[in-house]
């Protein structure tokens, strides 16, 4: 299993994401760090019938100020709950074990959150609660440079470009559009989870090649 893992905050993070918490001892996530657009901070992946689907998280910032993550307000002036909601009931209600967990997924879309660092964290609580993965997790008090500490992966698991995660690979499992549009990787958890159920904590193992974990 890794030493503890840094990372940054995630909206329903990616698989590659979870299968590093999984293996790990314990869990550091970055509240000091200023705001990054166009991550997975603030946004997922899931699938819909065209293809994959962003969910993005509304924020509220300053145009010209930076803002530090542990400040980062959602706009919930805008109705994204229920946006997110209807993609994800309209993307997975076919899925196998859609109605064992979207209850869980409803409920903290559901509550009300000011900042977007307490949405993520209850998010993470949840699906670690879910999935069987029992870490300890901790939020930094001071901002690191990257490259200052081992198994820092807060810029290495990103949209942009595929995730620079050693020794994980996405292992295909059966998905709801998977005999028209094939194996999509690089979703949210949330995709796995209600594809696999109470398979998934194994199926995140595997993928960093830990059967046995």
């Amino acid at each position: 299993m890794a030493d503890e893992l840094l990372l940054s905050t995630a909206y329903f993070p990616p698989a590659g994401y979870m299968a590093l918490i999984a293996r790990s001892r314990g869990v550091l996530i970055e509240r000091e760090e200023n705001y990054l657009k166009q991550t997975w901070r603030n946004r997922c992946l899931v699938m819909s019938a065209n293809g994959p689907l962003p969910l993005i998280v509304p924020v509220l910032r300053g145009s010209f100020h930076k803002t530090a993550i542990r400040d980062l307000r959602i706009d919930n002036s805008r109705r994204w709950p229920e946006l997110h909601l209807r993609g994800i009931v309209s993307g997975y209600s076919a899925a196998p074990f859609f109605e064992f967990y979207f209850d869980m997924i409803s409920g903290v879309l559901s509550r009300r959150h000011t900042f977007l660092l307490d949405l993520n964290s209850e998010a993470l609580e949840a699906v670690c609660r879910a999935t069987g993965i029992d870490v300890p997790v901790g939020y930094t008090d001071r901002f690191e440079q990257e490259g200052t500490r081992e198994n820092d992966y807060r810029y290495r698991i990103t949209p942009k470009k595929a995730s620079e995660i050693p020794g994980y690979r996405d292992l295909p499992y059966t998905q709801v559009f998977g005999d028209k549009q094939g194996f999509v990787a690089g979703l949210s958890i949330i995709d796995m989870l209600l594809n696999n159920g109470p398979g998934t904590r194994a199926l995140l193992l595997r993928s960093l090649g830990a059967d046995n974990c």
